[in-house]
Formats: C-alpha cells, structure tokens, sequence
C-alpha cells in the first residue's frame, strides 16, 4: 500500500476514490496563511519542488494584495524557468456530440431537445482534418459525447483516420482524446490506435455537488469516473489529463482536489497528470445551473497562478473560452498550452456558418481568433509558439517524461524543436509578416542556445528552408 509523499490519511490504492471532502476543508478552513509563510511556499516551488496539500492551502488563503502578487510573480518565474517562453497549439476537434448523459451545465446534456445531434462521417471528419492540415495545425484534441456509439473501437477508429490524413506537408503528429471513461480493456483498444494524451475531468470534485449536477447516465457514478484514469495507467496509457469545470462548486475545494488527484497518480503510478486542465463554466444551450460558484476574473489568475506553483511539472491547459485579452494576462501565469482558430461545432471547420450556434456547440468560446491571428499574437509577445510533438513519439512520456522533465533537462528539447516546429509553420502557412516576425523569435531563441546546440538547431532549420519536414530532437 502506498501513501502520498505528504502522509495523507487516505491511502494510495490503485482505483480506489481518494477524495476526502472532510480532509481538504480541514486544510482549507485551518491553514492560516501570512506574507512570510507566503514566500516561503513560493521559495520552495521555485526550487522546483512539489507542494503538499497544507502549502497549497498557505496560497489559497492567502488574502492581502502583496502576498497575491507575489504567488503571481512567482509562477511567472517559474514558468519561465521550467518552460521558457514557449506555448504548444493545439486544435479541439468534436467528432460526435450524441450523450447519454444529463449534465445541467451541458450543451450536450441529452435532455437538450434544442441540440442537433451529429456524428461526423469518416468522409466528413477527413475532410475537418484536411482543413486543419491546411492552417497548419499538427496537434489534435478528437472529442466526443459520452454515447455507447462512441465505443473505444470507434474511438480507436477516428484516431487511425487522423493520423492517415496527409495534405501537401500537413500531417497531424499528436492525437489526444477527451472522451468517456472506459475500462481497462477499452484503455487498451484505444492506446493501439497510438493516442497521446487521454483526458478525463471530473468537472467537480465534490462528491454532493457532483451528485446535483449530473443526474443521469454513466456519468452519474462519482467514483468510476474519479477512478478511470487509474485504469487508463493499468492499461498502459501513461500520459492522462485531468481537470475540473471551475463554477460548479467552491474553486479552492476544486483546487486542491486536483492537486491531490496530481498526487494521487504520482503516488500509485510514478507519473502524474501530463496536463490539467481549467474550463469556466460559460453559455451552453439550456444551462440550467446559478451562479454561485462562478469565479471572476481576478479569482481565476490566482487560482492559476498556484496550480503553477503547486505541480511544476504539469502542463497547463487554457481554451479559447476566454477571450483574447484575459488569455494573454494569463498565459504568463504558468500556462502552457493554449487552443488556436478553434471551431466547436460538428463540422464547423468545413462549414463556417456553423460558427457560435449554440445549438450546434456544446458551450460557446470567447476567442474566435484564426491559428495565424494567435500565432502572430504571440510572436508579438516574444512567445515562442510551438507545435512539437516529438516528447510523444521519441517515447518521452509517463515515467519518461518525469525522468526528463523533473530535472528540467526537457528544456534542452523543448526550445530546439519549438523552433523547428514553428520554422515548419513559416515556410508553409503564415503570412509574410507574421514569417518576418517568427524568424525574428527564432533568431532571439537561438541566441539563448549553447554553441553546440544553436549550430545543431541552425543546421536543422536550413534543412527546414529547404524543404525537409519533421527535424526533430
């Protein structure tokens, strides 16, 4: 039986709930926090080191404005020194939207007799991949309603499609899921297919607000769906996502629960969550829930800002249901991964009038931005967009992965093949200026390498110039 590094009560134990309500309140109601317990958590995350529940809760309760810049500032710092300036992109791409569940926040949720349900064909999701390839993504999220048409064969089967779909020198490198829980054997089914990350949230934490939200369907069982991504890890996917869907219940409480569940897996698996993920609930078709637990702006760069602190090694997911301004304060805070020229309707890649119906979308997003338009942004920030997925196919991950990034010695990949991904995306896709503004941070970057490596990395983007494709480390 295995404990959590910081002693936890609840042990450990492979798919089996470790949530406990009683537990995380008593942190969050007991843990007094001060300016100097405040920096001293700071100083140690800063060395790179994991946060217990009790440090976590020092951040969370910390209350006057010094102490919640300096959690601010110190996240900013630690991003910077664990990922640099780089943010990976990434496309959402919903192949199916029926749902057997009845979630109240949901466009899906399936009493919604206002949702046009839609699975799309093999035909039609090639032709949504093509039209990606065409803007020059290379990163894939497939999403689907959680429906028994929806079967981990069928999601096996879209994923085989994604990877197939090549068009002039596009291709998609990564696959990632956010699908239905599955058992084990169904884990298994889709890791053949070759996927990346598979994502699970449990949208919220709180076994009783749980229970008040999802009120039908599969999804109504607390603990299989605490529980899935320990099966996920026994059937040998070790790259799982987790996250939670911010308003439905206090976000302190979600906070730590997701900090827990980070421990929890690293614990029972000897890997962490690869991401978490931070939604806010926004406008779907018949949302059906108050706003009590909404969290305002300010409150949601906090909460980023000590998710940064508290698992240094985890990416960190924010959507384009922000908009474009809160996204760029934000993604100093510690995220990085970010979606671009996202369409979340079924088709609405193809079909442009698709485009903010809620009835044809299962919550509407707030950055309605082209792929070149968040690019271009970044570059004028002197962030390095990325499309790398190198980590993934050079068997970088789960246990791996840890073993490199922990030290921090990732970086040492991460620049060089930022980079050479970004050059891919100037040579095929941008436009003039914004491939004079890319060479430019690439220039910069290159700057900031050893001899030995700026003279690799400048060998390989000639290469690139010249049209070779996929150079990588």
């Amino acid at each position: 039986m295995k404990f959590c590094p910081q002693n936890y009560r609840i042990p450990d134990v492979r798919m089996q709930p470790f949530i406990d309500a009683d537990e995380i309140w008593n942190y969050l109601l007991h843990t007094p926090s001060s300016p100097e317990t405040v920096e001293k958590v700071i100083k140690k995350s800063l060395a790179k080191n994991r946060l217990s529940l009790e440090e976590v809760a020092i951040l969370i309760n910390a209350d006057d404005e010094k102490s919640i810049q300096a959690i601010k500032d110190g996240a900013r710092a630690l991003k910077n020194t664990i990922y640099g300036n780089r943010i990976v992109l990434f496309a959402p791409l919903y192949v199916g939207n029926k749902c057997s569940n009845n979630c109240l926040y949901c466009g899906f949720r399936s009493s919604n007799v206002e949702q046009i349900r839609k699975t799309l064909s093999d035909e039609e999701l090639i032709r949504e991949i093509e039209a990606l390839e065409d803007n020059g993504q290379k990163r894939l999220i497939l999403v689907f309603g959680e429906h028994a048409e929806y079967s981990a064969e069928y999601i096996a089967h879209t994923v085989r499609i994604a990877y197939g779909v090549k068009k002039g020198n596009g291709e998609i490198r990564r696959v990632n899921i956010n699908a239905a829980p599955l058992d084990i054997e169904g884990f298994r089914i889709v890791k053949q297919a070759g996927i990346g990350t598979y994502q699970i949230f449990q949208e919220t934490y709180h076994r009783e607000a749980y229970k008040k939200y999802h009120v039908a369907g599969r999804k109504s069982d607390y603990d299989y769906r605490l529980t899935s991504l320990d099966r996920a890890q026994e059937a040998g996917i070790d790259d799982v996502g987790i996250g939670a869907l911010f308003g439905l219940y206090d976000w302190r409480f979600e906070v730590m629960s997701l900090v827990r569940h980070a421990n929890h897996l690293e614990a029972c698996y000897n890997v962490g969550p690869h991401t978490i993920s931070f939604p806010r609930i926004k406008d779907a078709s018949t949302l059906n829930i108050d706003d009590r637990y909404f969290v305002s702006d300010e409150d949601f760069a906090r909460l980023i800002a000590i998710l940064r602190l508290a698992v240094p090694y985890t990416g960190m997911i924010l959507t384009a249901r922000e908009p474009e301004s809160l996204r760029n304060e934000l993604i100093q805070y510690g995220v990085s991964q970010i979606d671009g020229g996202t369409k979340i309707e079924l088709g609405g890649y193809v079909e442009k009038e698709f485009y903010h119906e809620l009835n044809k979308a299962q919550f509407r997003i707030n950055d309605d931005r082209s792929l070149n338009e968040v690019v271009d942004e970044l570059l004028q920030q002197g962030m390095l967009p990325s499309f790398c997925t190198s980590c993934y196919r050079m068997g970088r991950t789960g246990e791996h992965f840890m073993e490199f990034s922990v030290p921090g010695f990732i970086k040492r990949y991460c620049t060089p093949n930022a980079m050479l991904t970004l050059a891919e995306y100037l040579e095929d896709y941008a436009p003039a200026e914004t491939a004079r503004k890319g060479w430019q941070v690439i220039e910069k970057n290159l700057d900031d390498l050893d001899e030995k490596m700026r003279n690799s990395v400048s060998e390989k983007l000639g290469r690139v110039k010249k049209g070779e494709r996929d150079l990588h480390y």
